[in-house]
């Protein structure tokens, strides 16, 4: 019988969650600016490249060295291609045909890919009832946030769909293989993945984009790069592997759940937008989720 514990979140973790929302959510805004004048591979190698160029002067002035052993780089490439390459190039090719709020909801799929890859590979991260009705509640409760109209095109853009669905189940794998980095530094494990990420990325940009023939982005797609990659990604990314050390991969995959809720509420609290009912019964529906996903509440009342 396994008795290995489940990982719990605590209250930092859960407050690092939501910070980690606020940065993702963003990314789908840049994200969408930018591939008006980027193609997608470009973009991704980008936003991947400018934030290794961020956190590796950081790791030498922390006095923090990467590590050299060939199993850390293996890993790592792995990493970099599951958590970043990949899903990158689907999500921003995906942008092309389906819009934020519709790549959004897709993107929340990632949970559901991230429970069955976790259960299928793990000894502490069993799938479980309370896991999959908070799941359900989760992702029901960012279709109704997000509002019925953005479901309007889905099925018009298979392609473009299924594309930000495959980024979600990578986004899964990554999440559970990521669980081998535990004893790492999170900076050092964020600069390997996204160096990896570069060198991935680099032969199809310049293979199939040929950058040095594109024109020279405006002003504003440069600052939406520069956004995506400084905020999005290098700081994410440090966050990122802070939670997955600490709580697990299922438990990280709620950020996915959350970024429609922190993308609405920062657009209220900065940007002065309204927040309709549906909004606030969204939101609600996403809080029982993870309260059924945690799982002390439910058993407490249980008992």
């Amino acid at each position: 019988m396994n008795t290995t514990a489940a990982p719990r979140m605590a209250a930092e973790d859960w407050l690092l969650l939501v910070i980690l929302s606020a940065l993702w959510g963003g990314s789908f805004l840049f994200a969408k600016i930018a591939v008006a004048e980027l193609p997608p591979l470009t973009l991704a190698w980008c936003r991947v490249a400018l934030s290794a160029m961020l956190l590796l002067p950081l790791l030498r002035l922390a006095g923090i060295a990467l590590p050299r052993d060939a199993a850390f780089w293996r890993d790592i490439a792995m990493m970099g291609l599951f958590n970043n390459a990949i899903p990158f190039s689907l999500i921003f090719w995906g942008q092309q045909g389906i819009g934020a709020g519709l790549a959004a909801i897709l993107n929340a799929m990632t949970p559901v890919f991230t429970v069955l890859v976790a259960h299928a590979f793990t000894a502490d991260e069993r799938l479980g009832w309370w896991k999959l009705l908070g799941v359900a509640l989760g992702v029901a409760g960012v279709v109704l946030m997000m509002g019925y109209g953005v479901l309007a095109g889905l099925g018009h853009h298979l392609a473009a769909e299924f594309a930000v669905l495959g980024a979600a189940f990578s986004y899964g794998i990554a999440g559970v293989f990521g669980r081998r980095f535990k004893a790492r530094p999170p900076m050092t494990v964020a600069a390997g993945q996204l160096s990896a990420s570069s060198c991935w990325l680099a032969l199809p940009v310049l293979w199939l984009d040929r950058p040095w023939q594109l024109d020279l982005p405006g002003r504003e797609t440069i600052l939406a790069v520069l956004a995506l990659a400084a905020l999005s990604t290098a700081l994410a990314y440090v966050i990122f592997f802070r939670i997955l050390r600490r709580a697990g991969a299922t438990n990280l995959s709620l950020v996915t759940l959350l970024i429609p809720a922190s993308a609405i509420l920062l657009g209220w609290a900065v940007l002065g937008e309204n927040v309709a009912a549906h909004h606030l019964a969204g939101i609600g529906l996403i809080a029982l989720g993870l309260v059924a996903i945690d799982g002390r509440l439910p058993r407490l009342i249980l008992r």
